[in-house]
């Protein structure tokens, strides 16, 4: 479906009332979702003519439940060009049968496909086995669970399980490839939830420029969890393909976060991610409920019919309402506990309080939970019951609309014991429903609402007598109280709603989009420029750091070997006789020597330029012989002490400096530490001595403050009267002494210099060019070699 078949509006007004005109960057919004909202069936039979095509006519009706994931995005229709991208799910024939798979032919999909267009609604069809292995394969048997802080039985069966990953990379990459068919620079791409975690970085991959959102709706685990998964790694790189990522509380931002920075090894604030030199966004949106179409249902003529019976049939009982699917996190079982205890430790409330208990079929049945809640309720009639008395009324199925909204209406209390769970609609409805009444609200703490809803009593779900005190507090609290506590939630509910929901996210992402734009940036190196300029001059310097510019940055230093290829490339350049190569790195000369040494006519300059070895010369020169290095002794006691006290950390003895590494120590507890002992070095070390300190990647290097890689370049530069170009790679703050020097060469008109670093085009740098990754430099390299 080509994308010219979106007409692109003219006007789009955002949350915050400022409009958006023809010409803007984003006009539109995909929102990518696991299945359309919509089920699609036959109006009627199809028909065909006499030329051999089928005419279809097709209908749609509301898929049940998620109502405020749906809610939220159909309010984008105001304001946005928004269609939904999702599978297509089952399709019904005339008799309402589903449609075999065999049966869908390509006339079929596509006349479902020009329908759902008609509705805002693009398809994305999938092979019954792949879908499997991805749904209920991967997204329900592995990341659900996992999510849940469930740790799964399956783990362990390797193949099965590496089998149902391919199977979801596979949709994941179905899902993308759908939206670069329709993709046009003015649209916004919102994804949804666990089922798609891969798609923000296939699409980064493949539309680098796109505006990516992605929400997701369940909790995240903390990273001792989630680092079980054996995928933990490309699923966190996957999400990070987005822009911004956003999550129901703070505390699953920042495990996150938390993640990203212990797994990845990525640097983090509170509000983000730096992947890869680019800063992803990342914070709590709690989702709300649609309280208009609340309001409308719950004063339907048939809830009050229904309330009406419900009243008679528990007339003179206070009635407690619990509504949850049956499955693991949703806490039944804690709460039939807990009941329990209530009616144990609070006599007084026998006879007098009953439980109705409604239950929905989990995704996945579990009879041994089914049979120990059927125990538990026959256990609790059976020790506090009479023939005139059930304390426990429990139904197993999905209820009517009207039936769950007067359920709600003439509860006395709402009791949600969730162990886990990321948004709770239960509790919002039932907020909307008690604005005659005002039942307390009890919210387990482990909810993703409930640090939103501050009225509510909050109660741990494993703390049995504590959530029956909950129940007696709320019984006898004053009617003054209860609508006090009401009014709190009844305001919150209606302000923060799905809609509400909705544009917060998306008008955050386009702030994102456009204060990232508005950000220098450093134009991506023009190779062919580069190539021209080479060929002109005659007398070159060409200057390259080691770690993170003609290597990638690895865990373990020593492991950077150089790879086969940059060795050839940079010994042809060596080789040249236009050309003066040389390495100015901070590794020192023993390590150059090994790694690099036998490449001929090669220029060193080791430890951050302590050091320099001439291209035709085999002797090291000492820069710093006439320098104290007295300081060396202090220096080092300060980072005894804190590798003593920060596990993972070691010191690196160089002759003109010390280095205090800390990428093998917690990433949290390290970076405090570096802190720490930063400000430990400004406060002692920095006043008294000539040195200064060099803050890394994952390290604190202290030196004499006249050495540095920039007064290497001016000796350089001073000994080639005759030089015409000069090429300079680098990666991080050391390198930016070299450009900053090559940046004010008034002695040198006629230079025609490249300075290039190695990271994203919104790295903060003073160099005129960037390259992506030390791959891209060392293909550069080879086009220099070889022209």
């Amino acid at each position: 479906m080509p994308s010219s078949q979106f007409v692109k509006s003219s006007v789009v007004t955002i949350s915050n009332g400022a409009s958006i005109s023809a010409d803007s960057k984003y006009t539109r919004v995909f929102n990518m979702t696991h299945l359309i909202p919509y089920e699609v069936y036959m109006s009627e039979p199809p028909k065909s003519s006499e030329d051999g095509t089928t005419t279809y006519n097709w209908a749609l009706k509301q898929r049940r439940g998620h109502s405020a994931l749906y809610a939220g995005i159909h309010s984008l229709d105001k304001d946005w060009d928004s269609y939904y991208v999702g599978f297509v799910g089952q399709i019904s024939d005339a008799e309402d049968k589903p449609i075999e798979q065999s049966c869908y032919t390509e006339e079929l999909k596509k006349s479902v496909e020009c329908f759902l267009l008609e509705k805002k609604v693009v398809p994305v069809f999938l092979e019954d086995e792949l879908h499997h292995g991805h749904y209920e394969g991967f997204c329900k048997t592995v990341l659900w669970p996992l999510f849940h802080y469930i740790l799964w039985d399956t783990a362990t069966d390797g193949r099965q399980e590496n089998h149902n990953w391919l199977q979801y990379c596979a949709v994941n990459q179905a899902f993308t490839d759908k939206i670069k068919e329709i993709y046009s620079p003015d649209s916004l791409i919102w994804i949804h939830d666990y089922h798609l975690l891969m798609v923000p970085r296939m699409l980064r991959n493949a539309l680098p420029d796109a505006a990516i959102g992605l929400f997701i709706h369940a909790p995240f685990p903390s990273s001792e969890i989630f680092r079980c998964l054996p995928q933990r790694k490309e699923v966190l790189d996957g999400m990070l393909g987005a822009n911004q990522i956003g999550f129901q509380t703070y505390s699953y931002a920042r495990h996150f976060i938390s993640n990203c920075t212990r797994i990845l090894g990525y640097e983090s604030t509170p509000s983000g991610v730096d992947a890869r030199g680019s800063l992803v966004s990342v914070g709590p949106f709690p989702i709300g409920i649609d309280a208009e179409r609340v309001e409308v249902q719950r004063k339907g003529p048939d809830v009050a019919t229904k309330m009406a019976a419900l009243k008679e049939m528990h007339a003179g009982k206070r009635i407690i309402v619990g509504r949850d699917k049956l499955d693991l996190v949703k806490g039944v079982i804690q709460k039939l506990h807990a009941f329990e205890k209530f009616l144990s430790e609070y006599p007084e409330w026998q006879n007098k309080v009953v439980l109705i208990q409604v239950t929905s079929p989990s995704f996945t049945e579990s009879p041994k939970l089914e049979r120990r809640v059927a125990e538990l309720i026959a256990q609790i009639n059976g020790t506090y019951g009479s023939l005139e008395y059930t304390p426990v009324h429990h139904l197993h199925s999905q209820i009517e609309q009207d039936e769950y909204f007067a359920l709600l209406s003439i509860a006395d209390i709402g009791l949600i014991t969730s162990v886990r769970d990321g948004m709770n609609t239960t509790s919002l409805e039932y907020i909307m429903c008690q604005q005659e009444n005002y039942g307390p609200l009890i919210l387990s703490e482990f909810t993703g609402m409930a640090g939103s809803l501050g009225a509510a009593i909050m109660v741990n779900p494993w703390d049995y007598s504590g959530v029956a005190k909950a129940i007696n507090d709320a019984l006898i609290m004053s009617n003054e109280e209860k609508q006090n506590k009401h009014l709190q939630l009844y305001r919150h509910v209606t302000v923060h709603t799905a809609q509400f929901w909705a544009k917060s996210f998306i008008k955050e992402l386009v702030q994102c989009l456009t204060s990232s734009n508005q950000t220098n940036t450093t134009p991506s190196l023009d190779a062919q420029c580069l190539l021209t300029k080479y060929k002109q001059s005659k007398n070159r310097l060409l200057l390259f750091d080691y770690d993170g510019t003609l290597t990638p940055i690895v865990k373990t230093p020593s492991q950077a070997i150089p790879p086969p290829e940059m060795l050839e490339a940079l010994q042809k350049l060596a080789e040249d006789p236009k050309n003066t190569v040389w390495i100015v790195s901070g590794r020192d000369q023993d390590v150059l020597e090994e790694w690099l040494g036998s490449i001929k006519k090669l220029g060193f300059s080791a430890e951050h330029g302590c050091f320099l070895k001439y291209p035709e010369s085999d002797k090291w020169v000492n820069l710093t012989e006439d320098i104290d290095m007295s300081w060396k002794t202090d220096v080092d006691e300060i980072f005894t002490y804190f590798t003593e006290r920060t596990q993972g950390s070691s010191i690196e003895r160089k002759r003109s400096s010390i280095t205090w590494h800390y990428r093998q120590a917690d990433p949290e507890y390290g970076a405090f530490q570096a802190k720490e002992c930063q400000n430990h070095l400004e406060g002692a070390i920095l006043p008294k001595l000539p040195v200064e300190i060099l803050l890394g990647k994952k390290n604190l290097e202290v030196r004499p403050t006249l050495i540095n890689k920039g007064e290497i370049v001016k000796r350089l530069l001073t000994g080639m009267q005759e030089v015409d170009f000069v090429f300079c790679a680098g990666d991080d703050r050391t390198d930016e002494d070299m450009f900053r020097v090559l940046k004010r060469t008034p002695d040198f008109n006629d230079l025609e210099c490249f300075t290039v670093t190695i990271g994203p085009p919104t790295k903060k740098t003073l160099a005129s060019w960037h390259v992506s990754s030390p791959e891209e430099l060392i293909q550069t390299m080879k086009k220099l070699a070889t022209s």
